[in-house]
C-alpha cells in the first residue's frame, strides 16, 4: 500500500482554528466564513466542498446551539462555539450537537465559564487524538497488509485499500456509537 504516512499528512489533521487565529474583535459572517474557509478548505472533498455558509451558520443559530450574536457580528466566543460544531458535524446530528453544547453555550452566555479555557483543553486532547491517530493508522495498514498476504497472488494494493478502508469506518462507527451513548445521558 501507499505510504500510509503520507495519507495522515494529506488528512491535514494540525489544521483547527486556534486561539491564537481568532481576531480580538468581533467579526461579520463573512469574515467568520473567510477564517473557517483560509483553516479548513484543504480538508474538503473536491473543489465544490463547503466548509461554511451563511445558511449553516444561521441554520446553528435558529436551532441555539449558540447565544445569540449582537449587532451582526460574532465574538471570540461565537467563534469557538462554530469551530465546535464544525468538528462535531461530522458525526453527530444537529440535535446531538445542541446537547452537547447546550450547557457550555449556556455558561459562557452567564459568565460561569471562560470558554477559552475550555476550548484550549479541547484542542488539547484534539493534537493527543492525532499523534495517537498517526501511530494507529500504521498498525491498521499493517494488520490490512498482513491479512492481503495471506490471499497471495490474489492481494491487490485496491483490496488492501478497501480492507483498510472498511476497518477505518469500523473504528469510527464504534467511537461514534460511544459518543452517542455519552449524549444519551445528557440532561436535556
Amino acid at each position: 500500500m501507499e505510504k500510509v504516512n503520507e495519507l495522515a499528512e494529506a488528512l491535514e489533521l494540525d489544521k483547527n482554528i486556534r486561539l491564537e487565529d481568532i481576531p480580538g474583535i468581533d467579526l461579520y459572517m463573512d469574515q467568520v466564513i473567510q477564517l473557517f474557509e483560509n483553516t479548513f478548505s484543504g480538508s474538503t472533498r473536491g473543489e465544490d466542498g463547503k466548509v461554511l455558509t451563511k445558511t449553516m451558520i444561521n441554520n446553528y443559530a435558529k436551532g441555539k446551539l449558540f447565544f445569540p450574536v449582537k449587532n451582526k457580528k460574532y465574538s471570540k466566543e461565537h467563534i469557538i462555539l462554530i469551530s465546535l460544531i464544525y468538528q462535531l458535524k461530522g458525526s453527530l446530528s444537529i440535535g446531538d450537537i445542541k446537547k452537547v453544547l447546550d450547557e457550555v453555550s449556556e455558561k459562557t452566555s452567564q459568565g460561569e465559564l471562560d470558554l477559552e479555557k475550555f476550548y484550549s483543553g479541547y484542542l488539547d486532547i484534539y493534537d493527543k487524538n492525532n499523534d495517537k491517530f498517526k501511530k494507529d493508522i500504521i498498525e491498521r495498514a499493517e494488520e490490512a497488509g498482513a491479512e492481503m498476504a495471506k490471499l497471495g497472488e490474489q492481494g491487490t494494493d485496491t483490496l488492501e485499500k478497501a480492507l483498510l478502508a472498511a476497518s477505518l469506518v469500523n473504528i469510527s462507527n464504534t467511537y461514534r456509537k460511544a459518543a452517542q451513548h455519552l449524549i444519551d445521558t445528557l440532561k436535556p
